[in-house]
């Protein structure tokens, strides 16, 4: 897998973006919103500005615990698991677009994590997590799978977590295509 050279802006860029007179959270994202592109379609205006870079998320892991009524498939949601770990994207993000994310992540909650980036950790991240999880996984489109590749990609997570990534998303849709023809 070739990855798209990662997007790291400076403190300055994102200072410039994001002044201190204006209140400012970081988020952390872990599914199609770690696709600036995509993010930019919510939230109505440019997110790349905003991303720090790639983040850990310790002690949880991924999962497809909600099947979205809007995007007709599996979503992503993070749950407590010791020793696993989620690999995404944080942003710091100007406290205007809070509103608009939280519409954006229609089925889920506010999350307060902890982060860790280039040796640095962020304390009282914001994520968003299912409320009502599916005792099992659902798979993603076709749609929703290549936003969060291109997400993973662009912003820099390390080439094995996509792999693994891609293959875990890969499995549920070919789950998916057996249960349907033995149906």
């Amino acid at each position: 897998m070739s990855q798209l050279p990662a997007f790291h802006p400076s403190a300055a860029e994102i200072s410039r973006h994001t002044p201190d007179s204006e209140p400012w959270f970081y988020y952390f994202a872990y599914g199609s919103c770690m696709c600036p592109v995509d993010l930019k379609r919510s939230l109505g205006e440019a997110t790349h500005p905003y991303v720090i870079g790639h983040g850990t998320l310790r002690d949880y892991r991924l999962g497809f615990f909600r099947r979205s009524r809007f995007r007709n498939c599996g979503v992503l949601d993070v749950v407590p698991e010791a020793q696993a770990s989620v690999e995404g994207v944080l942003y710091r993000l100007p406290m205007r677009l809070s509103d608009r994310l939280d519409e954006r992540e229609e089925g889920y909650t506010h999350a307060l994590i902890t982060v860790q980036h280039r040796g640095r950790t962020y304390r009282n991240v914001r994520t968003y997590t299912v409320v009502e999880k599916t005792l099992e996984e659902h798979a993603p489109n076709d749609w929703y799978f290549n936003v969060v590749m291109r997400g993973a990609t662009t912003c820099g997570l390390p080439e094995p977590y996509c792999w693994q990534l891609f293959n875990h998303m890969h499995q549920l849709q070919r789950r998916n295509v057996s249960a349907l023809r033995t149906a």
